[in-house]
Parts: structure tokens; C-alpha cells; sequence
């Protein structure tokens, strides 16, 4: 058959080029300004308002901001502070309003003036948030009146009018996300809290309110102690050093600094930064300058009161972040965000600010506290021993896997596929499971690595213990790419990691206690949308004609209401891999074309790191607490 071509115009001119205007852009390419157009980048809508807000509390003239998720899912936010100037702009000739709903880059947070410090940097939170709505209104109380504009798809629908008289001031805006640019317009209340929390922590003073109308619940956060009533918050579960946080403040030109931290008897680190209120998931300068001044001065202190001897050697930042908790904010005028999404400070001043405050606080508490000191030295010494211990397992494990596949866990069966990014590793619960899955499997690019029994429980073990352990060991191998602050992405053996347990209590517990380890020690691999869940069916619904395979029991009673005309149903129930035959484990879990997975992703870390903890710590009466707390939303229990 003769292949048809098609002939292709080589010019290229002025014509060519597409200049697309701010709302058209943002609309065209959303994920550059909210991360994503999922749950995640429908939340990040809300937090952008309330950061404007937040702006405005920041700068001392906002004291109340409520945000409310309306029947229909159209979100409204209100503050108390000066609400947005009316009056026509110079420079757009359009009201300041319209200027700053429609027009990127426009706002107050440029000139220093209005404010010092701010969340939405790069002004263009609220125009972004109005480009992505099928319609938004706002409403300012300013100079004892009520001004309206309303838009839609970001565009204005009229000037701004005054619609009545106001008492106060401030800014009242309420939108709906387009359907057209979001896949599913709903919003979860525990996830928006949790960031509201965070936010009213980072600003003492501030109350904060969430409402959801859907579901008639309210909550209202308001903390005078700050950022060391959030330590405490994070720590409320754990066996504390010292009973109080320690708080380290400073203002140096215009850049508040603040730090809280407190040790715990655990063994993973939970620190969180900030800046401007803004959660810097990925770090930065004020991250690296906490760190090096924790250091530092925990290695002076221990040197100068004799705690180190001459011939031993410095603590490492390991040994001093085990068992660490803390907060670490900073409110500057020009902070560098990397992208819209502001996951990583990168003033470089700020780390040399950061790491002098705390080091004078932090040096001046430790002479002040000596009995706290010498528990927090104490820790650390038991680290640095547990340290080296693990050094030498660690380094062997590492080493046999960066070399050739002769050095690899024997148990794994590795697939042909040489490009990790088309590679997937299915981590399979029991040898039985894991012979079915491969001989089912698709040997190009998928490999299969059987696990026996539970794997240690990585949240009440040092890394020494861990490392010792034989699945964990495999694991760390299989994957190449190492541990910790050691994690190499681009060493990676698979980008497609996939937890494969049985459907019943033994198969939740060893699901979970993979998902801790990999939370504690490759949360990269989550950050990178690496880790998958498996979903095996739970029923096999049988006729003399037809075959269903069934995932849940809502599904199973959808299929049994169809079926009930038929003579002779079968029905069989799937607790384990094993008891299915190669065929129908490929079939059922492991075919591209068919199967299910669920993607393994962290919407807040502060909240991950809690439910972690109190999940696999060993504390009891939290655990308890949760399960009865959370007892009517489990899917598919199985006792």
C-alpha cells in the first residue's frame, strides 16, 4: 500500500507566531500557574485568595478572613482588611479592581509600599484564579461603600458599581471553577483545613474560619503562640525532650525571621518551611541556612562541654535531624519562588540570615537550658552510633545497586526493557503471589520482586535496624537509586513501582508499612508520581455465560441487581493473589489495557507525617483514637 505524504509548508514568519494574551495563556496552559488542573490545582485556587488575604493580615490590616465551600461548590472568601482600591488605574485606565482580576503581574506587592511582605508574589494570583472560573464576583467595603464587578472566564461583564453602603472594609470574592478546565469541580474539607490550619499558625493572631455549607461543618483556627503551637501540634502524639519548644525570632532589615523546633524520642525528622506564609515544599536558601546553623552549633556546644572528645568525630546534619521536629518561616519583600506554585525559595541571602538567627537563638537557649541541652546532645550521640553502625550496610547496598544485574536481589525476576521510565516493579506480598505474577507478567517491562512476610516497621526502627532487614535491603537494590538524602532519581531502576497485596487485613498492613518506608526514606519517588497502588479484584461473579470481576462491594451489588434473572450465580471471594491463576492475575491486575491503579501522591506533608506516626508509632491511645474516629470511611473491610 502506497503511504500518502503530505506536503508541508517550510515557511516561517511573523505570521506563524501566536501571542497569547494573559487570560488566553492561563487558560491554554494551567498547570504553569496551578500545578495541575486535578483536586490538587482546584484546591490551590482557594489558596490563592486566602493568600491575598493573608497579604493584608500580614501588612496589619486584616484580623479575620472566612472562606466558605457554597451548596453548589462555588467557594467565597472574606476578609476584613482594606479591600481593593476602585478608583481607575493610570496606567490601564481601567478601575485598580479590573486591573488586578485581569491583568498578570499587576498588583500592590510590586512597589513595597502597600505591602512589605507577600504571599502572592508574582501578582498573579487572583487574575489567574478569575481566568480559570466560569464565573467570579467581587465584592469591596470601601469608603462607607459596596462596590461590585462581576466576570466570566475572566472577563468583565460590566464596570465596577457601587451597589450599596458598607460599614467596614474589605474584600469578598466568590467563584466557581470551569468545568471546562477541571475534571472534577469538588472540594475535600479535611484538605482545605489542614492548609488553613498551617496558615493561621504561620500568622499569630489571625483567626481564619472554613466553612462547608454541603456539609453543615465549620472550622475556626486561631493561635497566639504561633509557629510553636504548631511544633507542639505535630509533636502532640510523640514522648517530647524537653517539654517547650524552642522559639528564635528575629527582624533583620525587613525580613522577619522565625524558627520553633523540639525533640521527640522518634527517629524521622518533620521539618516544614515557609515563606511569606507559603508552604516551600521543596526547601531553599532559609531550609539550608536552619540546617547548617542546627548543626553547627549542636557541635560546639557538645565540643565545648566535653560531650565530644577531641578524637571523635562532628556530629552530621543526620545525626542532629533524628527525632526533630520543626518549623522554620521567613517573611521577606522580594522573595525568588521557582514557579507559580512557590515550592522552593531562592534568595541566596536568606540562607546567611537564616543560619545567624538561629545560631545566636539556638546558642543563647542551649547555655540558658543546660538539662534540655544535654538530653538534645544525648539524642544526637545516640544517632551518630546508630549513625555508623548503618554506614557500613548502607554503603554495600548501595554499591551492589549501581553495579550489573548479577549483583541484584535473586528473588527478582527483571524484565528485558532497558529505558527505566517504560520499566515497572511490582513488589508482590508472598512467594506464591509472586510466582503467579510471573508467570503472568509481561517480561519486557515488567519485573517482579516477591516479598515474604512484613516488612519491618520503619517508624519505630533506627536506620541501622532497618538496613539489617532482608526486604528492605532487596527493595533499596532493585531500585538503585539509594536512600535518604542519598536518593539518586536518575539512577532509578523503574519509574513505575507498584505495591501488589492481598485484599484482606494481613495485605492492608503490609500495604501500609511499604508506604511508610517509602514515605520516611524515598518520598521522592512519591513526589515524582513513581508509586502505585494495585487494585486485585475482590469477587469473582460467575454464569453459565459470563464472567465479572468485581472491585468493591458497592460494585458487587450493582452486578448481583443485574444478574438476577440468572438460573445459577457464582460467587467467590478473593482474599489472597495466590488464588488466582497466572491468567487471571494478568488479566484482572497487571494489564495495561485493563487494570486499575491507584497513584500514591502527598497533598500535605504536615498531615502525612502525623497519620504516619500515629498509624505505625507506638503510641497506643492515638492509634485507637484515629481508627475509631475514622471506623465509618474504610473501603473494604475485611475481618
Amino acid at each position: 500500500m502506497k503511504r500518502e505524504t503530505k506536503q508541508v509548508n517550510n515557511e516561517y514568519t511573523a505570521e506563524d507566531i501566536q501571542v497569547l494574551g494573559g487570560r488566553e495563556a492561563v487558560r491554554r496552559r494551567p498547570g504553569m500557574y496551578i500545578g495541575s488542573t486535578d483536586q490538587r490545582g482546584l484546591h490551590h485556587l482557594v489558596y490563592e485568595i486566602i493568600y491575598n488575604s493573608i497579604d493584608e493580615a500580614m501588612a496589619g490590616c486584616c484580623t479575620k478572613i472566612t472562606a466558605v465551600i457554597q451548596q453548589d461548590n462555588a467557594v467565597r472568601v472574606e476578609d476584613n482588611g482594606r479591600g481593593i482600591p476602585v478608583e481607575i488605574h493610570p496606567a490601564t485606565n481601567a478601575s485598580a479592581l479590573e486591573t488586578v482580576m485581569t491583568t498578570l503581574h499587576a498588583g500592590a506587592k510590586f512597589g513595597g509600599k502597600t505591602y512589605q511582605v507577600s504571599g502572592g508574589l508574582h501578582g498573579v494570583g487572583a487574575s489567574v484564579v478569575n481566568a480559570l472560573c466560569s464565573w467570579l464576583r467581587v465584592n469591596v467595603r470601601r469608603d462607607g461603600k459596596l462596590y461590585q464587578q462581576d466576570y466570566k472566564q475572566g472577563i468583565p461583564q460590566g464596570e465596577v458599581t457601587p451597589v450599596g453602603e458598607a460599614s467596614d472594609t474589605g474584600t469578598t470574592i466568590t467563584f466557581l471553577a470551569d468545568e471546562e478546565i477541571f475534571s472534577k469541580v469538588s472540594y475535600d474539607f479535611n484538605t482545605l483545613s489542614q492548609r488553613i490550619r498551617e496558615m493561621a499558625y504561620l500568622n499569630s493572631g489571625l483567626e481564619i474560619s472554613l466553612k462547608d455549607e454541603r456539609k453543615d461543618c465549620e472550622m475556626t483556627f486561631y493561635f497566639e503562640g504561633g509557629i510553636t503551637s504548631f511544633v507542639g501540634y505535630l509533636n502532640r502524639n510523640r514522648e517530647v525532650r524537653h517539654r517547650q519548644p524552642i522559639y528564635i525570632s528575629k527582624l533583620v532589615n525587613s525580613t522577619i525571621i522565625e524558627a520553633a523546633l523540639q525533640y521527640n524520642d522518634g527517629f524521622t525528622e518533620s521539618t516544614f518551611s515557609f515563606a511569606n506564609c507559603v508552604n516551600t515544599t521543596d526547601g531553599g536558601t532559609h531550609l539550608t541556612g536552619f540546617r547548617s546553623a542546627l548543626t553547627r552549633v549542636l557541635n560546639d556546644y557538645a565540643r565545648k562541654n566535653k560531650f565530644i572528645k577531641e578524637e571523635e568525630p562532628n556530629l552530621t546534619g543526620d545525626d542532629v535531624r533524628e527525632g526533630l521536629t520543626a518549623i522554620i518561616s521567613v517573611k521577606l519583600a522580594e522573595p525568588q519562588f521557582e514557579g507559580q506554585i512557590k515550592a522552593r525559595l531562592g534568595n541566596p541571602e536568606v540562607k546567611s540570615l537564616v543560619e545567624s538567627a538561629v545560631g545566636e537563638g539556638l546558642s543563647l537557649y542551649l547555655e540558658e537550658h543546660p538539662d534540655d541541652a544535654k538530653r538534645i546532645i544525648d539524642k544526637c550521640l545516640t544517632a551518630a552510633r546508630a549513625r555508623e553502625a548503618a554506614r557500613k550496610a548502607r554503603d554495600l547496598i548501595i554499591k551492589r545497586s549501581t553495579l550489573d544485574t548479577a549483583t541484584l536481589p535473586g528473588k527478582l525476576a527483571d524484565c528485558s526493557e532497558k529505558d527505566p521510565s517504560y520499566r515497572e516493579l511490582y513488589l508482590v506480598e508472598g512467594d506464591s503471589a509472586g510466582g503467579s505474577a510471573k508467570q503472568g507478567r509481561n517480561r519486557r517491562f515488567q519485573a517482579i520482586l516477591p516479598l515474604r512476610g512484613k516488612i519491618l516497621n520503619v517508624e519505630k526502627a533506627r536506620l541501622d535496624k532497618m538496613l539489617a532487614h532482608a526486604e528492605i535491603r532487596a527493595i533499596i537494590t532493585a531500585l538503585g537509586a539509594g536512600i535518604d538524602d542519598e536518593f539518586d532519581p536518575s539512577k532509578l531502576r523503574y519509574h513505575r513501582v507498584i505495591i501488589m497485596t492481598d485484599a484482606d487485613v494481613d495485605g492492608s498492613h503490609i500495604r501500609t508499612l511499604l508506604l511508610t518506608f517509602f514515605f520516611r526514606h524515598m518520598v521522592e519517588l512519591i513526589n515524582r508520581d513513581h508509586l502505585f497502588i494495585a487494585q486485585p479484584p475482590l469477587y469473582r461473579v460467575k454464569t453459565s455465560k459470563l464472567e465479572h470481576w468485581v472491585y468493591s462491594e458497592q460494585e458487587k451489588e450493582e452486578v448481583m441487581r443485574k444478574l438476577k434473572e440468572a438460573k445459577k450465580v457464582e460467587v467467590q471471594r478473593y482474599k489472597g493473589l495466590g488464588e488466582m491463576s497466572a491468567q487471571q492475575l494478568w488479566e484482572t491486575t497487571m494489564d495495561p489495557t485493563t487494570r486499575t491503579l491507584l497513584a500514591v501522591s502527598i497533598e500535605d506533608a504536615a498531615k502525612a507525617d502525623h497519620i504516619f506516626h500515629v498509624l505505625m508509632g507506638g503510641e497506643v491511645p492515638p492509634r485507637k483514637a484515629f481508627i475509631q474516629a475514622h471506623a465509618t470511611s474504610v473501603r473494604n473491610l475485611d475481618i
